[in-house]
């Protein structure tokens, strides 16, 4: 579950970044990473479902409502559910499908994954389908998720999805992180890299549209799905004066939302005024879906960074890929 050392100075560092498996809310297996710097993440195992994600200086990145209901088959609501087989209703299965209402188990014994270790927390986990999932979606699948914490607190999630169907299908499906991340006040955040990009509105009937402005800002309820979206998304808090960065690879899309307050008092996991304090953007594949053949395997990789505002989208490195460059964007195998 955690890095390997290969030498003394490693083997201290291994010491001082656990990863520790422990219970949570309502006794709940959960995983934490910890890393030497200060910074910290908390894997729960029921969803895959990321929880928290804390900077070295121990404050929270990650928004989990107060009201959010840590018993199954409740989805937690808040921190980075995983969207799939399914985004949304893009289909027949429940909202954004089972993965985040299944208790997944460690994987021990995961293949090599395309990413950088050294001196990095990790915890590999594994989700099958059970027979009662075969029932609503017929498809054989393995699903490894890797969460990791890297020395600087990035957080990286790479998701590898094969079809191990034995009857020789292919199948489809649409994906995402619905990461929520802890901001200031709605009404102090932009989002800047989706300019000029065309989206689908969901308060519109998805209609096609081109987002006009310079950035994306909010004043009301917002949920957008943006199209052939670059690798790499800024969302600025100028009250924190930070800058989340969301690096993405095999994922297209991206959706933005704010729930605003007509919504936020609908939905009972979620406190009426708590939509201030939160902003979703997503890494996703929905326009167009992932098709597989057996034994194809796809990767989709994201990797959330927070750093001084001082920076905006045109300034954050922009020669930098993704880690794990050795996958190309459109990761099928």
């Amino acid at each position: 579950m955690s890095a390997s050392a290969s030498s003394p100075a490693a083997e201290e560092k291994q010491e001082a970044a656990p990863v520790t498996h422990c219970k949570g809310a309502n006794d709940l297996d959960k995983v934490v990473l910890r890393e030497v710097r200060g910074s910290s993440a908390e894997v729960y195992l029921y969803g895959g479902h990321v929880t928290s994600w804390k900077d070295e200086h121990g404050d929270e990145l990650l928004f989990v409502s107060n009201k959010a209901i840590f018993k199954p088959p409740k989805a937690i609501r808040g921190g980075i559910p995983i969207c799939f087989p399914q985004f949304s209703n893009f289909g027949n299965l429940e909202q954004h499908g089972f993965a985040r209402n299944r208790i997944w188990t460690i994987d021990t014994d995961p293949p090599q994954f395309p990413v950088p270790t050294s001196n990095t927390a990790y915890v590999d986990l594994i989700l099958k389908p059970t027979e009662e999932d075969l029932k609503i979606w017929p498809h054989s699948f393995e699903y490894r998720l890797r969460v990791a914490l890297t020395p600087g607190g990035d957080l990286m999630l790479t998701s590898r999805i094969r079809n191990t169907n034995a009857d020789g299908k292919s199948f489809s499906f649409t994906f995402a992180y619905h990461t929520y991340f802890k901001i200031s006040d709605i009404s102090e955040v932009r989002v800047e890299g989706l300019e000029t990009l065309d989206y689908l509105d969901n308060l519109q009937d998805r209609s096609r549209f081109t987002e006009q402005g310079d950035a994306i800002v909010f004043e009301s309820e917002l949920d957008r799905i943006y199209l052939g979206t670059p690798s790499k998304i800024a969302i600025i808090d100028h009250e924190m004066k930070r800058t989340f960065v969301v690096r993405k690879g095999g994922l297209p899309d991206a959706v933005v939302w704010n729930p605003w307050d007509k919504k936020a008092k609908s939905m009972s996991d979620f406190g009426d005024d708590e939509y201030k304090r939160m902003v979703c953007v997503e890494a996703a594949a929905i326009e167009k879906p992932v098709t597989l053949k057996p034994g194809e395997e796809w990767t989709g990789k994201l990797e959330l960074s927070a750093v001084p505002s001082s920076y905006y989208s045109g300034q954050l490195d922009p020669d930098r890929v993704i880690q794990d460059s050795s996958v190309p964007e459109d990761s099928i195998s």
